[in-house]
């Protein structure tokens, strides 16, 4: 289901959305970070992933999104949930005027680099990072950050 852009601001402006975050890791241990191209967050460097549409399960927008962001399609069970997050923003998809609240549904994946086809529709660049390179640089969204984080760790049950 697609809303116009006047219906999703206000769905954006009233409650959090939901979505699937991408923790992508490949067979020398770096993990995937694209410069997100739009809002919010935009110009940073942040982990795959999207929303999770009304109405779809939780497979099906697995499957959509790992075809979306990583070019290949991976089912919800080659990949490992990694926890619900929540992430907050100043601004919003079409400006600063209001907020942005996800809850994230965190899943760790395992790819052969070499399978994935990265498109440039959500990010403008991408990087394989060590977790330390990942963490240290100021250019990687808190956010993303936080999923390498001994102490943002601690703070989601079951980590």
């Amino acid at each position: 289901m697609f809303l116009s852009e006047a219906d999703f601001a206000t769905v954006v402006r009233s409650t959090p959305l939901i979505s699937i975050d991408l923790i992508v890791e490949n067979e020398r241990g770096e993990f995937l970070v694209g410069r997100r191209n739009n809002r919010p967050a935009q110009g940073y460097w942040f982990v795959p992933g999207g929303r999770v549409q009304k109405d779809e399960t939780l497979s099906s927008a697995f499957g959509r999104l790992t075809l979306n962001e990583l070019g290949k399609a991976f089912t919800l069970d080659e990949g490992r949930f990694y926890g619900v997050w929540q992430h907050f923003y100043d601004d919003n998809f079409s400006g600063s005027d209001f907020s942005t609240h996800y809850i994230v549904l965190g899943f760790r994946l395992t790819v052969k680099e070499g399978e994935l086809q990265l498109p440039t529709e959500q990010h403008n660049d991408y990087r394989w990072l060590l977790p330390d390179a990942l963490v240290e640089n100021d250019k990687v969204h808190d956010n993303s950050r936080a999923y390498f984080l001994e102490e943002r760790k601690r703070e989601v049950p079951g980590l």
